[in-house]
């Protein structure tokens, strides 16, 4: 459940937040981008903890690369996050129905999603902290689909409030995590579309999946809902395009029941195929990604107790028709798990 916060925390959290949005507000977008990369710039510089982590993952993700081209990464990771700030801030007063084709871009990959929109199809959408998810699930409500978006309710409840009337604004109705089965049912049951940010780290009971060709800690109940109600599971993204408040949207991959119905293990396949549909959207903009998370922080019952690999698990990932030797010798090799 939310933290509770004493009564004057609450309203003077509230007043700031408000204040500062009623701030940003009096200055053009474009002018608030580039002032919130410039932050980013300093926090960059002044945030070692979070700095060291985001190099870390980076060595983990693209062990390739060199130095200078992760800290540049890592870099444009915090100008992204600040810049992020903002447009939740703008996106809308800036997108709405008569707008939103000046400050969106659809990628040609979307075509068979919008066919499974246009005929009433239920389905599942995932995405991860990836460019600007909330414009993804705002401008598909603006658009006249159906869009129910999961999120952890904010421990300030007058902002959580105000929040939940910004993100509802265009249609898109918000579920909370708690108590949300019946809702969650509910939308897909009745042709709607439900959206997951599917990328956090599940802890040490969550199904252990590649990642960037690591073993990550994944949410189950993703899957478990796809097969349950038989629906497709859509990984889509939204990126921020270099020419000021605009986006990309595309989808990286589109799986549906039929795919994972035929695999020895169904739930371990789906989640493992829609996490590498989120890993080849990071890939395509890879300075849009929080690398600050711990996502590799819970590990594998057998890293924690200091054991081999299980053959089952080995099976599992040799399994996956993307995976080869090699692959599979990676993904089994330990991680030190970040603070």
């Amino acid at each position: 459940m939310p933290r509770e916060l004493s009564t004057l925390a609450t309203y003077s959290q509230y007043i700031a937040a408000r204040m500062g949005v009623m701030a940003l507000s009096a200055i053009d977008v474009e002018t608030n981008l580039r002032a919130a990369a410039a932050l980013g710039q300093l926090m960059y510089r002044i945030d070692k903890r979070h700095r060291v982590r985001a190099q870390t993952n980076l060595k983990l993700a693209f062990p390739d690369w060199d130095q200078a081209t992760i800290d540049r990464t890592v870099k444009r990771s915090f100008e992204h996050f600040m810049q992020l700030v903002v447009e939740v801030c703008f996106s809308t007063r800036l997108i709405h129905p008569d707008s939103w084709t000046k400050r969106i871009v659809l990628d040609p990959s979307l075509r068979p999603t919008i066919e499974i929109f246009n005929a009433g199809k239920p389905a599942i959408l995932v995405t991860g902290h990836i460019g600007n998810w909330e414009v993804l699930g705002n401008i598909l409500a603006t658009l006249g689909y159906r869009m129910d978006a999961i999120a952890r309710p904010l421990d300030n409840k007058l902002i959580n409030d105000w929040v939940l009337g910004l993100r509802e604004k265009r249609g898109m109705r918000i579920i909370t995590k708690w108590n949300a089965t019946d809702r969650m049912t509910s939308v897909l049951e009745n042709g709607g579309t439900l959206g997951f940010i599917a990328d956090q780290n599940a802890g040490d009971k969550g199904l252990f999946v590649p990642f960037f060709g690591r073993l990550a800690s994944t949410y189950k109940s993703v899957g478990l809902l796809a097969m349950t109600q038989n629906v497709p599971v859509i990984c889509g993204y939204a990126f921020r395009r270099d020419d000021g408040y605009r986006y990309q949207f595309g989808v990286t991959d589109i799986i549906q029941p039929d795919e994972w119905q035929a695999q020895p293990d169904p739930l371990f396949y789906l989640t493992a195929r829609y996490m590498r549909g989120l890993e080849n959207a990071i890939r395509l903009c890879p300075h849009q990604y929080f690398w600050m998370h711990r996502r590799w922080k819970s590990r594998p019952p057998h890293e924690r107790k200091g054991k081999p690999v299980p053959t089952s698990l080995r099976d599992k990932l040799a399994a996956l028709p993307w995976m080869d030797d090699a692959s599979v010798e990676r993904a089994c090799q330990p991680v030190e798990p970040l603070v």
